[in-house]
C-alpha cells in the first residue's frame, strides 16, 4: 500500500473545526449517526432526538438484509484468526481500552473493535470498525500500527461507505499515534477497495462538522420524502403522516430534493401555487427545462383536480396519428369510418388482441437468481384466464423455468403480445438468453412483442398519485393486492424462508403476490386503453 499524504489541513485531529456551542461534554458521535446524515439529515436528527415510539418496525426484507451482512461479516472473519475485545454492551469507553490492550499488545487481526477519540470541545467520537489490521509501522505501541478494514455487503464503495472509512481513519489516527496508510471496504465477493484517504477526510470533516453543528441548533429538519431513501427507514411513517398533513410537494413524482430547493426560491411550495404556474417560467431552473417543467406542472394540477390528465407530448402523438389516419382515409389507402380508425390508432399505441398474455418475474438478486416467470393468460374471445406459475423449487432450476418460459411463449401463445411493467421483464428475458444461449433468432421477434405498461402510462398521462410504481397506479385504478405488505422485498425474504424451512406457505404467497402483479398490470392496461379511447374519440367529433 502507498503511503497516504497527510497535508496539514487534516494531519492533526485540530483539523475539526470546533463548533460555536458544543453540544455538551461527552456528546458521542457513532458511525450510524454520520452514514444516516449523509443519506437524510432528518434521520440523523430523529435518532437523536426522536421519539422512538414513533419508529416503524424493521421489516423482514429489512431483517434478511441485516443476517446478511453479518453471514458476510462472518465469512471475511473467518477466513483469518481475529481475536476480539470484551466489554459490556455499548460501554464505549470501556471497548476503547479493551481494544487498545489488544493493540498494545500487537494482536495481528481485531474484530469487533472500538475506537473513541475526546476532541477539544468535549465530543466524543466512537468509531467500530469491523476489523483492525496490523501492519509494519511507527505507532504508540512500538514498530507496528493498525489500519481498518470496514466490511460492506454491497458490490460498489459508494461515497458514504468511504466516508465512514475516513472517519475511521481518523479516530484511529488519534488512538494510536499515526495516521494508517490507509483504510479498506471489504466488500461483496471480498472484493477490497482502497479507501483514498487524502481526497476522503477532508469531505468527512465537513460532514461531520454539518452534522454537529445540526445537532446543537435542535432545529428539526424539514420533512423531504424521497422514496429511493425513505422506504427502509424506521422513521418513515413518521415522516410521511407529516408530509401528507402538509401536502408537501415532495410527495409530487418529478420534485426531487434539488429541484424542490429551485422552487423554493421562487415561492413555490405548494401544490396550489404549482398548479398555477405556467411551466414555460421555469425552465430556466436547473434540472429542470421544458420537459420536466410541463410534466411537474400537470403532476400538481392532477393531484389538485383529483383527476387524471392527458400528458401534453401524448396530446400530440394523439393528433398527428388521428392525422395520419386521415390523410390515409383520404388517400383511400385505408377507407373506413372513424371507428375503424380510431382503433387501428389505438392498436399502434396500445394493441387489444384475442389473447394477450402479463408478466412479471421474481428475483432474488443476492443469490443471482430468477426463481419465477409469472404469465397470465387473457383470452378475450372465451373470457377465460389462466396464470402460469413457472417457478424454481430449487436454485439449480432457473434453466428448467427459462426452458419452460420459451416453450410457453413461443409455442403455446406464438403470437400474443406480452405486457410488462417497467423494462426488467425485457432486459432479464435478453440475459438469460445470452447467459443460456438461445439463438437470437428466437429472442429477436420475441422481443418485438414486449409492451412496457409502465412507459405507455407514463407517456399519454399524469395520474394524481405519490409514485408512478405499479402499485400505486393499480390502486388509484380500482385494484388491490390479496396480501397486505406483500412487494418485491418482500418476495425475496419468502423465498429465503422457502429455501430455508421447505415450507410451502412461502411458495404459495409468492405466487398469489406474481399473480396479482400480473393482474395489477392487466387492470392498468385496460384502464389506460378507455382513457385513451375517450380522448382520442374527441378528435373524431366536430368542433361544438
Amino acid at each position: 500500500m502507498q503511503p497516504v499524504c497527510q497535508p496539514s489541513n487534516f494531519s492533526d485531529q485540530s483539523a475539526l473545526r470546533s463548533a460555536p456551542s458544543p453540544i455538551g461534554d461527552g456528546f458521542v458521535v457513532l458511525e450510524n449517526l454520520l452514514l444516516n446524515f449523509q443519506r437524510c439529515d432528518r434521520r440523523a436528527f430523529l435518532d437523536v432526538y426522536g421519539d422512538r415510539t414513533r419508529q416503524d418496525p424493521a421489516s423482514d426484507y429489512l431483517k434478511k438484509l441485516h443476517q446478511d451482512s453479518l453471514s458476510h461479516q462472518r465469512a471475511v472473519m473467518s477466513a483469518h484468526s481475529v481475536v476480539i475485545p470484551t466489554y459490556p454492551h455499548r460501554n464505549w469507553e470501556a471497548g476503547a481500552a479493551a481494544t487498545a490492550s489488544l493493540m498494545e499488545q500487537g494482536a495481528d487481526r481485531i474484530a469487533n473493535g472500538v475506537l473513541r477519540s475526546v476532541q477539544p470541545d468535549g465530543t466524543v467520537l466512537v468509531s467500530r470498525p469491523k476489523l483492525l489490521i496490523k501492519e509494519p509501522g511507527r505507532s504508540d505501541w512500538g514498530d507496528w500500527q493498525y489500519y481498518s478494514a470496514d466490511i460492506k455487503l454491497g458490490k460498489r464503495a459508494k461515497s458514504d461507505y468511504q466516508v465512514i472509512a475516513a472517519y475511521q481513519a481518523f479516530v484511529l489516527a488519534d488512538v494510536q499515534g499515526t495516521w494508517p496508510e490507509t483504510s479498506v471496504l471489504i466488500l461483496r465477493n471480498q472484493n477490497v477497495y482502497e479507501v483514498n484517504l487524502f481526497e476522503q477526510v477532508p469531505k468527512m470533516l465537513d460532514i461531520l462538522q454539518d452534522c454537529l453543528e445540526m445537532l446543537n441548533q435542535q432545529a428539526e429538519p424539514q420533512v423531504f420524502i424521497a422514496r429511493n431513501r425513505c422506504d427502509l427507514c424506521h422513521w418513515f411513517s413518521h415522516c410521511y403522516d407529516q408530509a401528507k398533513q402538509e401536502v408537501h410537494l415532495s410527495l409530487l413524482p418529478g420534485v426531487t430534493a434539488n429541484r424542490y430547493s429551485h422552487l423554493q426560491t421562487l415561492n413555490l411550495t405548494t401544490v396550489e401555487a404549482l398548479a398555477e404556474t405556467a411551466p414555460r417560467s421555469l425552465e430556466d431552473l436547473p434540472g429542470f427545462g421544458r420537459h420536466v417543467s410541463q410534466k411537474i406542472v400537470r403532476q400538481a394540477q392532477a393531484t389538485l383536480r383529483q383527476q387524471a390528465i392527458l400528458t401534453e407530448s401524448g396530446e400530440q402523438r394523439l393528433q398527428r396519428l388521428w392525422t395520419h389516419f386521415e390523410e390515409k382515409a383520404d388517400a383511400g389507402k385505408n377507407a373506413g369510418e372513424d371507428g375503424d380508425r380510431l382503433r387501428l390508432m389505438l392498436d399502434t399505441l396500445l394493441p387489444s388482441t384475442p389473447i394477450e398474455l402479463y408478466f412479471d418475474i421474481e428475483a432474488a438478486p443476492e443469490r443471482e437468481l430468477i426463481y419465477l416467470h409469472g404469465v397470465l393468460a387473457i383470452d378475450r374471445q372465451t373470457n377465460t384466464q389462466q396464470f402460469h406459475s413457472l417457478l424454481a423449487d430449487h436454485p439449480d432450476d432457473e434453466q428448467r423455468i427459462w426452458d419452460e418460459f420459451l416453450d410457453l411463449v413461443l409455442n403455446q401463445y406464438p403470437t400474443a403480445p406480452i405486457f410488462h411493467f417497467c423494462p426488467y421483464e425485457l432486459q432479464t428475458v435478453k440475459k438469460l438468453a445470452d447467459y443460456y444461449g438461445t439463438p437470437w433468432e428466437l429472442i429477436e421477434p420475441l422481443a418485438d412483442r414486449f409492451v412496457d405498461i409502465h412507459e405507455r402510462v407514463v407517456d399519454f398521462v399524469t395520474l394524481p398519485i405519490e409514485s408512478y410504481a405499479l402499485k400505486a397506479i393499480a390502486r388509484w385504478v380500482g385494484f388491490d393486492w390479496r396480501d397486505e405488505g406483500a412487494n418485491g422485498a418482500q418476495s425475496i425474504f419468502w423465498y429465503d424462508q422457502w429455501i430455508e424451512t421447505s415450507d410451502r406457505a412461502f411458495l404459495d404467497t409468492i405466487l398469489r403476490y406474481n399473480e396479482d402483479d400480473c393482474r395489477a398490470t392487466w387492470r392498468v392496461k385496460d384502464w389506460l386503453v378507455t382513457f385513451l379511447q375517450t380522448h382520442a374519440q374527441s378528435l373524431s367529433l366536430p368542433p361544438s
